[in-house]
């Protein structure tokens, strides 16, 4: 059984880090449009008015002004709903921000099909795949408010552009104060001998639920959290991979181009096994309450089992 630790906001997280961050480092700038409330950015900014700069409903002008400061030196954190950031500004992210190789570090709040009530037109559902297609871009995608926590310290001090994902309502806790991140490393949470389940994000929770849904079957699944979308860990995927003969991924993302594409592009090349993603199957969102959209697009715990069932059936 999975202990009960409660939940807690990844972004909450991000305002932590912040704090710390900038108390050590006059270097840090945050930046944000017009959102700092629902970032948390707001905590920033109240500490260190001086170091923060809110460019209003203008996200182009955000990200190009960010890479404006780190040229000069600075280490840059530009904030927004993850649906803006990556869309309305791709374009300077592409050009300005990763073609040079600068550093600032995106971290995204509200991603995800679980920003709930504000619909389509707020749900980042591909904003992981956008990301990851950009040359020199980190992708990481954190299950619990102490792994954003200390991503977020990570990035501040590695070299390049950074995308961090963040979400809207509390994801339950699964770490400690202890814990250590580390860039490009999936972790093992369970092991198993039978199926391979993958997961990133609020569905890591998910997947460790769906492998006691399993067990009290007769069935070991071996669960890792995949927080770094990119670099992506092939190693331990790999030899997780040969190892069980089956992977299931799960994300609260599209299963174009996010981890379950990552995957897919892995093994197909390198270990060609059974595979099932778990994620929003190529539609737009809809409105509605956290839990009604997670069984309505299938990323509840039961789907994962059923998606492992699934592949179990495919061997007898």
């Amino acid at each position: 059984m999975i202990p009960d630790k409660g939940t807690r906001h990844t972004r909450d997280a991000y305002a932590e880090a912040l704090l710390e961050l900038g108390e050590k480092d006059h270097r840090i700038v945050v930046m944000d449009a017009d959102l700092a409330k629902s970032t948390q950015t707001e905590r920033f900014k109240e500490r260190f008015p001086e170091r923060f700069i809110d460019c209003g409903v203008a996200e182009q002008n955000l990200m190009a002004t960010a890479a404006g400061l780190a040229a000069t030196g600075k280490i840059v954190f530009a904030s927004s709903f993850a649906m803006f950031a990556t869309g309305r500004a791709y374009d300077q992210v592409r050009n300005t921000i990763a073609y040079s190789c600068l550093n600032v570090k995106i971290c995204a709040s509200h991603g995800g099909i679980t920003v709930g009530e504000d619909g389509s037109s707020h749900q980042a559902l591909e904003d992981v795949a956008l990301m990851r297609l950009i040359p020199g871009m980190k992708v990481v995608v954190p299950a619990d408010y102490y792994e954003a926590r200390e991503a977020v310290k990570t990035a501040a001090y590695v070299d390049g552009p950074f995308y961090i994902r963040l979400g809207r309502p509390k994801f339950p806790v699964l770490f400690d104060e202890g814990y250590r991140f580390q860039l490009g490393k999936a972790l093992l949470l369970r092991p198993g001998k039978d199926v391979t389940i993958l997961a990133c994000g609020i569905m890591v929770y998910n997947s460790l639920v769906a492998a006691d849904i399993l067990a009290r079957e007769g069935v070991e699944a071996e669960v890792l959290n995949v927080h770094t979308i990119k670099p992506l860990d092939e190693e331990a995927i790999l030899a997780s991979a040969a190892k069980t003969g089956r992977v299931v991924t799960c994300e609260d993302h599209s299963v174009l181009g996010g981890l379950g594409g990552a995957v897919a592009e892995l093994l197909s090349e390198k270990l060609p096994v059974p595979l099932k993603r778990v994620g929003i199957q190529d539609r737009f969102g809809v409105s509605g309450g956290v839990e009604e959209l997670m069984e309505h697009f299938g990323l509840t715990p039961e789907h994962v089992a059923e998606a492992a069932r699934s592949l179990l059936r495919r061997s007898l």
